[in-house]
């Protein structure tokens, strides 16, 4: 279950709801304690990543395929790094395939990942792939991978939001393991009561 549940009551869910943003970075909420800040960035990415994690925990990866194939441009490095391990990429539910001596064509990516710079992510991939290369344990290397995947497709901070967006992606985190830290262990929401919210107002005094 997820860590915020406890917060509920019979008529505001448990991260309450969206009332705003903050610098096109953080989303207000509110909810029946008080005032909710959320990372739009670290929470959209946690919900991604635990997506992506359940997808690859079957035996076919949900996949999305792309209407127009992307060849993408790769360095020696990267693509002597795709040829030594290609099932690294595949298991996450990408399809590539060779077509030049430096040259990757896309032609499915893991579903749910929505609007994605398909060639920047490629290489951000590889590049993980070779910082993890060395790795023995193959399930540390998958999750680095997932991470790239999810860091790179959440939703940045610098970007407006709409009510229904905030909105949903609050639902979303309340579905999710783990919710309340990124996949770098910080904090994707903080709780401000009412009372330490009086308190700096020196309300009661």
């Amino acid at each position: 279950t997820s860590p915020v549940a406890s917060a509920q009551n019979d008529d505001i869910p448990p991260l309450g709801f969206a009332i705003g943003q903050l610098h096109d970075r953080y989303i207000i909420a509110q909810n029946a304690q008080g005032m909710i800040l959320i990372d739009q960035h670290a929470a959209h990415e946690r919900v991604l990543y635990e997506k992506l994690k359940t997808s690859c925990g079957l035996n076919a990866p949900a996949r999305q395929p792309l209407l127009i194939p992307v060849s993408v441009n790769v360095s020696d490095l990267d693509m002597a790094s795709w040829q030594e391990q290609p099932d690294a990429l595949t298991v996450l539910g990408f399809e590539l395939s060779e077509a030049g001596p430096n040259t990757l064509v896309v032609r499915q990516v893991p579903a749910g990942l929505g609007k994605i710079d398909t060639a920047a992510l490629l290489k951000e991939l590889l590049h993980t792939l070779q910082a993890s290369a060395a790795q023995a344990n193959l399930v540390a290397r998958r999750e680095r991978l997932l991470g790239t995947c999810a860091c790179h497709a959440a939703i940045r901070g610098q970007h407006s939001l709409s009510l229904i967006e905030m909105n949903a992606l609050l639902r979303q985190m309340e579905a999710t393991e783990r919710a309340d830290q990124c996949n770098h262990g910080r904090p994707t929401w903080i709780l401000v009561d009412l009372p330490a919210i009086d308190a700096l107002f020196l309300h009661g005094r």
